[in-house]
């Protein structure tokens, strides 16, 4: 009697319990509600490592491998991947391929040795002609020279970013160096400083960047832009300059302890990233960049960057702007869940991205060795922070809905510290030189989806962490990602009044 009494108890309990959770449950918005992830399955025993996507112009993808393979996809916008697409063999036998472009009937390869262009000439749907397109860089043994390469940029020119010997040291020639690769197949040395890149992009405006990962020099994982003629951070490279005329006197070198601004100011080749993405929060290697210029089939973020990190197994996504000619701007966590180590990535017609994915040599949180996955938006739009930008004294907020003025105007919804790193030759940094800023005022606009933040007060050079826990949409929805990391490498400034 006393089991049965304890019973209903109980069921009485878990029925209230259920009644009440849907309505937690559908308040609180879950990214799978806005951008779904379909997961390819290729034949038994192919082994997926992807490096490089790229799309044919009979609408089938490509797919190369770590492995030195190339696949063609066909039917790769299937509702069903796993069931409905279907894979091929193009090419085989090719040395650690991480990056693929298409131009007049030719994919180009970017192989670890060279950048190489391939063809299917007879038409049975496998390459036969293969050729060294640019070869300037050479090759040792070493297990770390990884080489990425880029699509075509404006100019009609290929880049390469070149790890560095071991990710440490530059033993071979431009190692730690970005390349062009000219139409007609010349090396141009074209930027100094890099240590690890994980992925090559253009934004919309056609400028080329890359992701760096931590490690000495670099405190963090971050997103440099390649300027031509720069110095990015890391000095081993130096040792090249002299086979670069075209880019004058090698930098002074940099000094180990100190903060990258202060040495920005002292070395006038030397840029800070654009974007730092926080270590560990934000994740641990860097990937792929993606520009969406499907004009909002991807949802509310155009022109907007996505980056992917291989050991966190997600995309997150940069919003930049430009102050004093550089760029500089704000990451926020995007997607994550993605089966394995996200590795490149590619926009398709329909606006859904494609993700390369593999966990060899670091590991990754997604559990699988290898993956081929597609993310679509369903059409239901994120309340988010769209842009995080600048002001003289703070931040303007833009969202992609309306906020609920209440919430959005009480400064006690936000909560902003800042920190830096250390600029040196050991491996990565601590944040170090932490801030905690307090937020004054919050002035939402009239028709709730902005609010400027006044702030006391920003630091230049440093990263600027804003949680928003407590703001809400007009709906009651709070924001999909609570957190935005600004790296603020210049203040904006006032402008003159008339």
């Amino acid at each position: 009697m006393t089991y049965g009494r304890f019973r209903t108890s109980l069921v009485t309990v878990v029925a209230l319990v259920a009644l009440a959770a849907p309505a937690a449950r559908a308040a609180d918005p879950k990214e799978e509600d806005y951008y779904k992830i379909l997961t390819f399955e290729p034949p038994k025993g192919l082994v997926l490592e992807v490096g490089g996507l790229e799309w044919l112009p009979d609408g089938k993808l490509a797919v190369a491998t770590r492995r030195g393979e190339i696949y063609l996809v066909d039917n790769p916008y299937a509702a069903d991947p796993a069931k409905d697409a279907k894979f091929t063999v193009f090419a085989k036998g090719l040395h650690e391929i991480l990056g693929l472009a298409h131009r007049d009937g030719w994919l180009y390869v970017s192989q670890r040795g060279e950048m190489s262009r391939i063809k299917d000439t007879d038409g049975d749907g496998k390459a036969d002609l293969f050729e060294t397109f640019c070869d300037g860089w050479e090759i040792t043994g070493d297990y770390h020279e990884y080489a990425f390469g880029s699509k075509f940029d404006r100019d009609g020119n290929l880049w390469v970013a070149l790890c560095l010997t071991g990710s440490f040291t530059s033993d071979q020639k431009f190692r730690g160096w970005a390349l062009r690769i000219t139409p007609d197949g010349k090396m141009i040395p074209t930027t100094s400083g890099l240590r690890s890149p994980g992925g090559l992009g253009m934004n919309a405006v056609g400028d080329m960047f890359y992701t760096e990962n931590q490690g000495p020099w670099n405190g963090a994982c971050a997103l440099k832009h390649l300027e031509p003629g720069a110095f990015v951070g890391h000095p081993d490279g130096h040792a090249w300059y002299h086979l670069a005329p075209n880019l004058g006197e090698k930098p002074a070198p940099p000094k180990s302890g100190g903060r990258l601004s202060e040495e920005v100011k002292r070395i006038p080749k030397l840029r800070a990233p654009a974007v730092y993405f926080p270590y560990p929060k934000m994740g641990q290697s860097a990937s792929g960049i993606s520009c969406d210029l499907s004009g909002g089939k991807f949802g509310p973020f155009p022109d907007q960057l996505f980056v992917g990190d291989q050991s966190a197994s997600t995309i997150m996504r940069v919003a930049l702007e430009k102050v004093n000619g550089r760029y500089q701007g704000a990451c926020f966590p995007f997607r994550q869940g993605f089966a394995s180590g996200c590795l490149p990535s590619l926009f398709g017609k329909d606006g859904s991205l494609f993700i390369g994915e593999t966990n060899r040599g670091w590991g990754s949180r997604g559990p699988r060795e290898f993956a081929l996955e597609r993310l679509v938006w369903t059409g239901k739009v994120p309340f988010e922070v769209h842009t995080m930008k600048a002001e003289p004294d703070g931040f303007t907020l833009n969202f992609t809905e309306a906020a609920d003025p209440k919430t959005a105007a009480d400064p006690k919804s936000y909560k902003l510290e800042t920190h830096t790193y250390i600029y040196q030759s050991s491996y990565g940094s601590p944040e170090v030189d932490q801030t905690h800023p307090t937020i004054t005022k919050a002035e939402v606009s009239g028709d709730g989806k902005s609010v400027r933040l006044f702030v006391d007060k920003l630091v230049e050079g440093h990263v600027h962490e804003l949680h928003m826990d407590g703001v809400k949409s007009t709906t009651g929805v709070p924001l999909l990602h609570k957190e935005a990391y600004y790296t603020m490498n210049a203040i904006p400034k006032a402008s003159a009044k008339p």
